[in-house]
């Protein structure tokens, strides 16, 4: 993650992405981002107890559910 806490574009986004990325990348709270990765539709993936998601999964997901090319 960069040091302002800013993505300027897609490529500057980490391999996988954790609740407090998806928060700030969405405007979401910490909790929202949470509810997300729990949600069934949402490309999950769990390492231990940390849940995460894939960069390339996590666009994939934002262009399915937005009917808009990110």
């Amino acid at each position: 993650m960069n040091s302002n806490n800013y993505f300027k574009n897609l490529s500057d986004l980490p391999l996988t992405l954790n609740a407090t990325q998806i928060s700030q990348i969405l405007g979401l709270s910490r909790a929202g981002a949470y509810n997300l990765l729990g949600s069934k539709n949402f490309p999950t993936l769990r390492v231990g107890k940390r849940k995460l998601v894939l960069r390339d999964k996590f666009i994939e997901w934002m262009e399915d559910n937005s009917g808009v090319a990110v």
